[in-house]
């Protein structure tokens, strides 16, 4: 009795360490991913700055380790991370860069941002109980989403002639992350609107995902507000 007993304390304490590192690796993803969007919010060209991918990169590999990815998936995937973050710091070093480099650090930083709030979301479906950690897993999923399609934007122009917002409108990417956000949460507020159907088919894509986003997001917090009656009532039925 003694033995089961000590069994479900080391269960249970091991559980709460876990659900504490994982709040503690969510409040630094969101500390990331608010250093990602100052570089992004400073950049007045469309050109990605390279020390932001290093930052996009060490935010998606700590997401990895957040949401409990396979440890070989994540060996895996910390060393091309590495990789590309050494690459991408050997390259500003020098000074090396041209159109074709910028393509590239774009595209990296979209996948990256595609990667993380997708196991952040695969990792909060199996969960149960409203805590802090879901929460914060919510709005870091949300916010990368918004940095995804800001780095959509990005590489969309990097890869037209044109300006994808107009001749009026500076194209940078600050523009694009505003204009990101924006559509993400439906504001709209019109000053900034996409020429070409391509861009305005992902516009369109944005703001169904960011509702989307939203309906799931409140129907996961109410299913794990509701699991702990459940799970308690669970106990009083067995002992009548």
């Amino acid at each position: 009795m003694d033995t089961s007993r000590r069994s479900a304390d080391a269960s249970t304490f091991q559980e709460r360490r876990d659900a504490g590192r994982r709040r503690s690796g969510y409040w630094l993803v969101l500390a990331l991913v608010g250093a990602s969007y100052a570089f992004s919010a400073a950049q007045a060209t469309t050109d990605p700055s390279p020390w932001a991918l290093t930052v996009q990169l060490l935010t998606v590999a700590v997401v990895l380790w957040v949401t409990e990815v396979r440890p070989r998936v994540q060996h895996i995937a910390w060393a091309i991370l590495a990789l590309a973050a050494v690459a991408t710091v050997v390259v500003a070093a020098l000074g090396t860069g041209g159109r074709g480099l910028d393509i590239l650090l774009s595209a990296a930083s979209a996948i990256a941002f595609l990667i993380a709030p997708v196991a952040i979301i695969r990792h909060q479906v199996r969960r149960r109980g409203l805590d802090i950690e879901a929460l914060l897993a919510a709005i870091t999923a949300y916010v990368l989403v918004g940095m995804f399609f800001t780095l959509v934007y990005n590489l969309v122009a990097l890869l037209t002639v044109a300006p994808i917002f107009g001749a009026e409108v500076v194209d940078s990417l600050s523009t694009q992350l505003f204009f990101s956000f924006t559509t993400l949460t439906t504001t709209g507020y019109g000053n900034i609107v996409p020429v070409s159907s391509g861009v305005q088919t992902i516009a369109v894509a944005e703001a169904i995902t960011g509702q989307l986003f939203l309906i799931t997001a409140v129907a996961r917090i109410m299913r794990g507000a509701r699991s702990p009656s459940v799970g308690a009532d669970a106990p009083r039925e067995e002992s009548s």
